[in-house]
C-alpha cells in the first residue's frame, strides 16, 4: 500500500487525524485540506487564556463554528493551569531574571506538541496536525524538520525545541502554501474566517505591552528603580524598573548629554543585570557579538558532529547568520561568521543546514 500524504502506510479514511484548531485561518484551512483528501479528521481546541491576560474577545469559539461548518468532531480542552505554569510563568520569571523569553518556543514544546499531543493520542489520533508553515518529513532515522516554502511565512524556528519523538507525530500540511493560498482554501470552503486578520505574535500579551502584563502578574516588581550604568560601572542615570527595558533598546533611556560624553552619542541597552537591578548601556558597537553560548540543546539530526557548519537564526524575524557550532554536552558555542546585534540571553538559536532544521538551544 502506498503511503498517504501524511506519510503513513494506510488509506486516508483509515487515518485518524487531530487538528489543533485555534480559531484562526491557518488551522481552519488545514481542516479543509485534510477533509478534501478524505482523512478521518477531528479538532481539539485548547482553552488557554484567563485574566489578566485573556483578550476582551476570545477567538476560540470560531473553531467550533468552523468544525460545525465542515462537519467534524470538535472538543475544547481546558489547559489554562498548564499554560499558566509552562508558558506565562516562564515568560514572567524570565523577564524578571533579566533575560528575554521565547514563549512561543516553550508553548510548542510543552503545550502543543507536549500536552495536546498526549490528548490527541488518548482520542486515537495517528497524527497531530497544526497550521504551522513548516514541514515534517519522516525518514529512516526519524522525523526531520524543514523550512516552509514561503520564506515570509516560514515558522520552522518556532519548532526547533520540540523533541524528535514528538515531531514524529506532527504534520504541517501548509508547508508548501503561501498565506494567500491558505486564505483562498478557506474561502473556497465557504468559511467567513478566510478574511480574519493574522493573530498577534504572543497570544497572551495584548498590543505587545508585556511590561504591563508583568506588572499585573507581579505587582511587587512594578517600577522598582535602579541604576543605568556603562559596562565599566559608570552611573549615567536611573531606570524605571527592569521590566520596561530590553536588549537593543535606545529610546526612553533619558541619559542623553551626560558629562564627559558626546551629547550626540546614542546609548543602547546592552545587558540587564537583575542581581543588582541595573540596566547596562553602551554604544552601537557594544551591541554586536561574534559568539554566543547556548544551553538546553535539542538535536534533531542524525549522529551529532563535534562541529557543525551551518546557518543560525538568533531571533524569529532576523536573517540567517553563517556560523560554526561547537558542541559541549547539552550546550554549544556558536561562533558567528558575521557579527550580530542584540543577541539576547533567553532567546532561541536555531541551526539550519540548507532548509533543514538540525536543532537549537537557548542563548545563555
Amino acid at each position: 500500500m502506498e503511503p498517504n500524504s501524511l506519510g503513513l502506510s494506510k488509506l486516508p479514511e483509515h487515518t485518524r487525524v487531530c487538528v489543533a484548531m485555534s480559531g484562526g485561518v491557518d488551522s481552519s484551512a488545514t481542516v479543509c485540506l485534510l477533509k478534501q483528501q478524505g482523512y478521518d479528521v477531528f479538532g481539539l481546541t485548547m482553552d488557554l487564556l484567563e485574566p489578566p491576560y485573556a483578550p476582551a474577545v476570545s477567538s476560540i469559539a470560531d473553531a467550533a463554528r468552523v468544525a460545525r461548518k465542515l462537519g467534524i468532531e470538535h472538543e475544547y480542552i481546558d489547559m489554562k493551569a498548564e499554560f499558566r505554569r509552562e508558558v506565562v510563568d516562564y515568560f514572567t520569571n524570565t523577564y524578571l531574571s533579566g533575560r528575554t523569553p521565547s514563549p512561543c518556543l516553550m508553548c510548542n514544546k510543552q503545550i502543543k506538541l507536549g500536552l495536546l499531543a498526549e490528548e490527541a493520542r488518548k482520542r486515537g489520533a495517528d497524527i497531530l496536525v497544526t497550521g504551522h508553515y513548516a514541514e515534517v518529513r519522516i525518514a529512516e532515522s526519524g522525523a526531520e524538520l524543514y523550512r516552509g516554502a514561503d520564506p515570509a511565512r516560514d515558522q520552522s524556528y518556532f519548532l526547533f525545541a520540540v523533541s524528535k519523538k514528538n515531531l514524529q507525530m506532527l504534520r504541517c500540511p501548509l508547508a508548501a502554501y503561501s498565506k494567500e493560498q491558505t486564505r483562498a482554501l478557506a474561502a473556497e470552503a465557504g468559511l467567513d474566517i478566510a478574511r480574519k486578520a493574522d493573530s498577534q505574535d504572543i497570544c497572551f500579551v495584548n498590543n505587545g505591552k508585556y511590561a504591563e502584563l508583568i506588572a499585573a502578574l507581579k505587582p511587587e516588581f512594578k517600577n522598582i528603580p535602579g541604576e543605568i550604568t556603562t559596562a565599566a560601572g559608570e552611573v549615567l542615570g536611573t531606570h524605571k524598573g527592569l521590566i520596561n527595558y530590553t536588549i537593543g533598546q535606545r529610546r526612553g533611556l533619558g541619559i542623553g548629554g551626560r558629562k564627559g560624553h558626546d551629547e550626540r552619542e546614542i546609548w543602547y541597552v546592552t545587558a540587564l543585570d537583575a542581581v543588582h537591578n541595573r540596566v547596562i548601556v553602551g554604544n552601537e558597537a557594544e551591541l554586536f557579538c561574534s559568539e554566543v553560548r547556548i544551553n538546553a540543546l535539542n538535536w534533531l539530526g542524525e549522529e551529532r558532529p563535534g562541529i557543525l557548519e551551518c546557518a543560525v537564526k538568533l531571533r524569529s524575524r532576523q536573517p540567517l547568520v553563517p556560523a560554526k557550532v561547537e558542541f559541549e554536552g547539552d550546550g554549544a558555542v556558536v561562533r558567528l561568521q558575521q557579527k550580530f546585534a542584540a543577541a539576547a540571553p533567553g532567546q532561541g538559536c536555531c541551526f539550519y543546514s540548507g532548509n533543514r532544521v538540525m536543532g537549537g538551544g537557548f542563548i545563555c
